[in-house]
């Protein structure tokens, strides 16, 4: 077979790419909107860059011909300048800077630790029901979650307990609830 000459076949060529896109149209025509987001996205990040570029090289060559102060001003004090050796609130300095509250000297001697809180414990004469859950130290949360394991009486007692002692509002909700679901069963 006769070749064609060269811009036969680039005409040829041209018209096939050309009938293959069109054919590929429908297809693809539903990615050109996010295509073109992404390449205006593209562009205007290109152009932020640009114009930082520009400010940079701009305050380069403003700083050879008006040098920088390095002044600062009064009120801005970092932890490595302090020069204040007045004692602290609470007691005095241990050492300077950014660590102060956890350094100790090798002379010191570590800070005494505050005693944990304890719960106060049950009065003389509360139910029983109150020290064999340990009532006084449960949080609400905690206190929902052992009210299944409990009787209406138990319940009841809880109930006055609470409402001679610390009369909490959502504690004394709670168990009056449960009573009530408790005595409907």
């Amino acid at each position: 077979m006769a070749t064609a000459p060269y811009g036969v076949r680039l005409m040829v060529g041209v018209a096939a790419t050309a009938v293959e896109e069109t054919m590929k149209l429908p297809q693809t025509i539903l990615t050109y909107p996010m295509t073109l987001v992404s390449q205006v996205a593209h562009l205007v990040m290109k152009v932020q860059q640009d114009v930082a570029d520009l400010v940079n090289k701009g305050d380069e060559t403003l700083g050879t011909f008006f040098p920088p102060k390095d002044e600062q001003p009064e009120w801005a004090t970092f932890d490595d300048e302090v020069t204040d050796t007045t004692p602290e609130p609470g007691g005095e300095r241990r050492t300077d800077g950014r660590f102060a509250l956890y350094s100790i000297g090798e002379d010191d001697e570590p800070p005494v630790q505050p005693s944990p809180v304890t719960e106060p414990e049950p009065a003389p004469g509360a139910p029983a029901v109150v020290a064999d859950i340990d009532y006084t130290a449960l949080t609400l949360a905690q206190l929902r979650a052992r009210l299944q394991s409990l009787s209406v009486e138990d319940l009841e007692a809880l109930l006055a307990y609470e409402e001679s002692t610390k009369a909490r509002a959502p504690f004394q909700t709670l168990l009056a609830n449960r009573i009530t679901r408790a005595s409907a069963k």
